[in-house]
């Protein structure tokens, strides 16, 4: 796989009032969102940070809100880009042949990201994505 940058990172919040508190209003990051999720594209070095709410990382890894009990609760999410789809599917099936398990195997996100995602030995939520909207051509 080729990957072309690291195109996100995101603290994962179980408190996301209190993340909020301390990336947006203490540290003073443009960050704004709705419905708990906060972030940014204008923070240089960093194509994309945000604030993912505990809830919303479960529900896009295991489609309920609810973190399940017997994996650790992560601490962040990290986010290497690809050139397109397809090398989002064969970048996934990269790594499970390499011994690695998929939280999930490539997929559309409704924002139209397209994301495939483990966890690391670390306890990251790491997505091989294509983000349209993050490549110079799009």
């Amino acid at each position: 796989m080729e990957i072309l940058f690291v195109s996100g990172v995101a603290p994962i919040a179980p408190d996301p009032e209190a993340s909020a508190a301390l990336y947006r209003d203490a540290l003073g990051l443009p960050l704004t969102g709705e419905d708990e999720y906060i972030s940014s594209e204008s923070i240089p070095g960093a194509r994309h940070f945000g604030v993912w709410p505990l809830g919303h990382a479960a529900f896009s890894c295991f489609g309920t809100p609810e973190w399940p009990a017997h994996l650790p609760v992560p601490q962040a999410s990290i986010e290497f880009e690809v050139a397109d789809p397809p090398a989002v599917a064969a970048a996934a099936a990269e790594l499970e042949v390499s011994g690695h398990t998929l939280v999930h195997g490539a997929r559309e996100e409704p924002w139209g990201q397209t994301v495939a995602r483990l966890l690391s030995p670390e306890g990251l939520i790491v997505g091989i994505s294509y983000a349209p909207w993050l490549h110079d051509d799009a």
